[in-house]
């Protein structure tokens, strides 16, 4: 059983990364073809890449304050998720 929720697990993630790539990648890969004036076909444009021009944003601050708490709060999760393991394990141990 444990084997199969470790197979389901990977395969989620997976699947969330290749969604994610799917989702992102047309923004990325876009480009703009610009038409010559004299009104050539409209197969010939040259084309260029696309810029984005962000105005704003959040600071490098802020952004490395949340991945500090993001970070803080992943490994006081993964510290609670091992100690109710062990505990789980001394119930079980005794138990037998």
């Amino acid at each position: 059983m444990k084997r199969i929720r470790r197979v389901a697990a990977a395969l989620a993630g997976l699947t969330l990364t290749c969604l994610g790539l799917a989702i992102g990648a047309p923004t990325a890969f876009a480009e703009t073809k610009i038409l010559p004036a004299d009104g050539g076909p409209t197969g010939s444009g040259v084309t260029t890449a696309s810029r984005t021009v962000v105005v704003g944003g959040m600071p490098g601050w802020q952004i490395a304050l949340i991945a500090l708490g993001a970070a803080l709060f992943a490994a006081g999760l993964a510290v609670l998720a091992d100690r109710a393991r062990a505990a789980h394990r001394k119930t079980a141990l005794a138990a037998a």
